[in-house]
């Protein structure tokens, strides 16, 4: 591989994305185990122990490196299945775990010192004495940062910190509230937090109405869409809500965010590496996303400068893409 411009860090869902990552050129892949542990705990994906070692084996062959996601939260009095993913994240000789709990970073600070410990965006750190926390208590050596800050926080914050630093550079734009959100929960009964599990698709149900379609969460209808209209899954984030007469997107809109025009921008922040998001998507996709990135993060590695000519929009969210936060105008 072409020395990486910064560090590609790429979905997992499945062993089979796994796979495609790597050989569509992620230098680090994350995934997470087929339970409660992780914030992906969708039916049809994620890692059993078995599939786990194989695909580190895989990752290793070729030198590359996977991280475990052990970023949901424990319930009170039931946290030994995060503790024991920790060990066998362990056992299976992952590279380093993704964690947001602190009562879970404790015992891997203290259980497994030598494993490698990242802070997840679930755990919100956006400012230097939180990040400083972690750093200083249970010697997390990289925090992943959510999705709330400009290009200009991002650089002040690893300037005071000196911590290595991800930040996401395709995917979801996020309500901007990482680990806090619990709208899902009123509508399911199970919490994205403790179960990882957001707008569950048992859940999901698409009615029609007229000439139009409803997606609805639980019993509450979020969005009503007419044909040809981009159609978001239906999370309550993407819902469209009613409010003095008139319906709009109060929480975040169907759009992508892409990052992949501004590489040299994070890169001159001091950014480590880029996330990609996506474990909830399909082999195709994640190949697609990481190709486009691998292409450009070579060439800046090269020396060129000019702005990336991949066109990733037509699988953006809504078809529609955005640098997010990275250059929010607002404070």
């Amino acid at each position: 591989m072409t020395p990486s411009y910064l560090e590609l860090v790429c979905p997992a869902g499945t062993p089979a994305s796994l796979r495609a990552a790597i050989d569509a050129g992620a230098d680090t892949v994350y995934c997470g185990f087929r339970n409660c542990t992780n914030a992906r705990n969708y039916p049809g994906l994620n890692f059993d122990q078995d599939e786990l070692v194989e695909g580190i084996a895989y990752a290793h062959e070729r030198g590359r490196k996977v991280l475990v996601a052990i970023n949901t939260f424990p319930r009170a009095g039931d946290e030994k299945p995060w503790h024991q993913a920790v060990d066998n994240a362990a056992e299976a000789r992952a590279d380093a775990i993704i964690l947001a709990d602190i009562g879970v970073l404790d015992y891997a600070t203290r259980h497994q010192p030598s494993m490698r410990r990242h802070l997840s965006v679930q755990a919100s750190a956006a400012n230097a004495l939180s990040i400083a926390f972690y750093r200083d208590h249970f010697d997390v050596k990289r925090v992943v940062l959510p999705r709330v800050l400009s290009v200009e926080d991002v650089a002040a914050l690893i300037k005071e910190t000196g911590m290595e630093t991800e930040v996401f550079a395709f995917g979801s734009v996020g309500p901007m509230s990482e680990g806090r959100c619990f709208l899902s929960s009123y509508m399911t009964g199970l919490s994205p937090t403790s179960e990882g599990v957001c707008a569950p698709a048992s859940h999901v149900a698409y009615k029609e109405d007229g000439d139009c379609i409803k997606s609805c969460l639980g019993c509450v209808t979020l969005n009503k869409f007419s044909k040809g209209e981009p159609a978001p899954y239906p999370t309550p984030c993407k819902g469209r809500y009613v409010t003095h007469g008139q319906a709009s997107y109060l929480f975040e809109e169907p759009i992508g965010l892409n990052a992949i025009d501004i590489l040299p921008q994070l890169k001159a922040a001091g950014v480590t590496a880029l996330k990609i998001e996506g474990r909830q998507r399909s082999r195709a996709y994640v190949a697609e996303v990481v190709g486009a990135f691998r292409k450009a993060l070579d060439g800046l590695a090269q020396g060129n400068t000019e702005s990336s000519t991949n066109d990733l929009k037509n699988i953006a969210e809504g078809g529609r893409e955005t640098f997010g936060a990275y250059k929010k105008g607002w404070r």
